[in-house]
């Protein structure tokens, strides 16, 4: 966690060194100010709102992932078919559009079906993203799945376990070990790809960084903060998983 407090430390140092210069504004983000600090609590408000929609879009995109992944691995060539269509007409569509899709289009169309049903920003960030997302989680599972033995399969199938017994108490403990690190990056992802929830109004850090930038008219030094805290954010993400990481494999290694 020392990485942490150096990227504090350098902060606030680089901070007090500019702040009386007459080029740069960091009083607009100076915390021994009443404006400074009110302007930097209202940025790291907008964590919250960041954290809830990164956290349920990943939950929905490895549901959903997995659901797509399983049959990409049948032997059926209609399901395989559902699988490669998915991914690769999802991973082809911007992040962007595909938000304004979601956001603009969906009300439309329910409400074509006669159902009449409103997205707020939120919910249509947590859809964009997840779908989005999604793509990419179903190859990290099917590669992670398909790099287990083909033997642990089959001795399952000499004990009597079905088809799903085998990939919950068989395959999938056994893959989630190797697709942790991958999966862990795609959470990274949609953390900074919540950024574009912004476009829509949702409250995040993006967006509550392009409002003070309006009223202060101080765009370099509310977005090296907004880029500072994306990167301490990240890099929690990062130390918690690497913790996760150790202690997956020393289980794995005292079981083996």
């Amino acid at each position: 966690m020392n990485k942490f407090f150096f990227i504090i430390l350098f902060f606030l140092v680089f901070l007090s060194g500019c702040s009386d210069s007459n080029i740069w504004g960091w009083y607009v983000i100076d915390p021994s100010t009443k404006s400074g600090w009110d302007n930097i609590q209202f940025l790291l408000g907008g964590f919250t709102s960041t954290i809830q929609l990164s956290i349920i879009a990943a939950i929905i995109s490895i549901v959903l992932g997995l659901i797509i992944a399983l049959p990409g691995m049948s032997d059926n060539y209609f399901l395989k078919s559902i699988n490669r269509v998915y991914v690769e007409f999802v991973r082809a569509i911007p992040l962007l559009p595909m938000l304004f899709w979601v956001f603009y289009g969906l009300p439309v169309i329910f409400k074509s079906l006669g159902i009449n049903i409103s997205i707020d920003a939120f919910w249509g960030a947590i859809l964009t993203l997840a779908i989005s997302d999604s793509a990419f989680t179903a190859e990290i599972f099917r590669g992670g799945i398909q790099s287990i033995h083909r033997g642990q399969t089959e001795a399952s199938k000499t004990i009597g376990l079905n088809y799903y017994q085998t990939m919950r108490y068989v395959i999938l403990p056994q893959a989630l070990r190797r697709i942790l690190p991958p999966l862990a990056n795609q959470f990274i992802y949609i953390v900074k790809m919540s950024a574009f929830a912004s476009v829509i109004g949702m409250q995040e850090l993006t967006r509550r960084a392009n409002e003070i930038v309006v009223t202060e008219y101080r765009p370099l030094e509310i977005y090296t903060l907004l880029i500072f805290e994306y990167l301490i954010l990240v890099l929690i993400i990062s130390f918690f998983v690497r913790r996760l990481e150790r202690k997956m494999g020393s289980n794995e290694s005292l079981n083996s």
